[in-house]
């Protein structure tokens, strides 16, 4: 048995159409399924916990990252798997492990693919299955959420880093990680990861696997406005890590300290003096490729 959530709102409005022609063809290949449309923020994570509850062997997300963040918060260490249709703004985490941004090969996707075990995170008490981040990274994403009216794919991106760059100033940050690293300066951006993929496309953490059990962190020193601009191209072409002003690890967590931060979580903007993030290895079943 299938459960399909479809978070109508995502993509404008997008994911609802996809849902629609989704569940259209499992009618057609004679799968047996139940269609579920989301009613508030939250909503998926109860859908989900009761397809569970059901005994249902996928439950398959329509939607952006922060709709598949909540349909993975109702599956986490259940025998349920976790499925796939790439339709909002972004779908970071499902480029991330492989799975087509077409909808009809989505769906082939991961009628083709077993479920297999990845790692999740949490920041505090959150769930997040992709990336969290502060500094430079959040307030570009809000730039870009207000450009996401009027554009899509990677240029709303482009447009927050372009606004953020007129009034952006790094801020301190303390980072420690599990394994002994000490970081106390001002920092323009942290981010923790266990996909590789932010901001529509854009591929800030190449060497992240998301089933090996530790998160990456990317720390880039405090930069001059003139030197982020120049750091672009290497942004864009998922190369920045391996600049001198930028610090890759990989931990098991860590704890960030920065009073008064703006926190991405997989999209969603949280406002936190200090947070814990620590990896969940092998907590989520989803369906996608082994080398994914």
């Amino acid at each position: 048995m299938i459960t399909m959530i479809v978070n109508p709102i995502s993509g404008a409005g997008y994911a609802a159409t996809i849902g629609e022609k989704a569940a259209a063809m499992l009618r057609k290949l004679k799968v047996e399924f139940t269609y579920l449309l989301t009613e508030a923020v939250g909503h998926a994570t109860e859908l989900a916990k009761q397809a569970v509850k059901r005994g249902d062997e996928t439950v398959i997300a329509v939607g952006g990252d922060g709709t598949v963040n909540e349909v993975a918060a109702g599956l986490i260490g259940t025998k349920t798997a976790l499925g796939i249709i790439p339709a909002g703004n972004g779908n970071d985490f499902a480029k991330a492990l492989g799975i087509p941004k077409s909808w009809e090969a989505a769906l082939e996707y991961l009628r083709a693919h077993a479920p297999r075990l990845v790692d999740t995170a949490r920041a505090n008490d959150r769930l997040f299955i992709n990336i969290s981040g502060t500094g430079f990274d959040v307030m570009v994403l809000e730039n870009m959420l207000k450009a996401k009216q009027y554009i899509h794919g990677k240029f709303p991106y482009l447009y927050g880093i372009f606004v953020t760059l007129t009034r952006f100033k790094s801020p301190h940050m303390r980072i420690e990680t599990a394994e002994g690293v000490t970081i106390d300066k001002p920092c323009a951006h942290f981010s923790i990861a266990n996909g590789q993929y932010f901001g529509s496309g854009i591929r800030i953490m190449p060497l992240s696997k998301p089933d090996d059990g530790l998160l990456d962190i990317l720390v880039i020193d405090a930069l001059s406005r003139w030197k982020i601009f120049l750091s672009l191209p290497a942004l864009l072409k998922g190369t920045v890590f391996k600049k001198p002003f930028c610090r890759h690890y990989r931990t098991k967590g860590c704890t960030l300290l920065a009073p008064g931060m703006r926190l991405n979580l997989d999209g969603e903007i949280l406002q936190v003096d200090q947070v814990k993030f620590t990896c969940q290895p092998a907590s989520l079943l989803v369906h996608a490729a082994a080398n994914a």
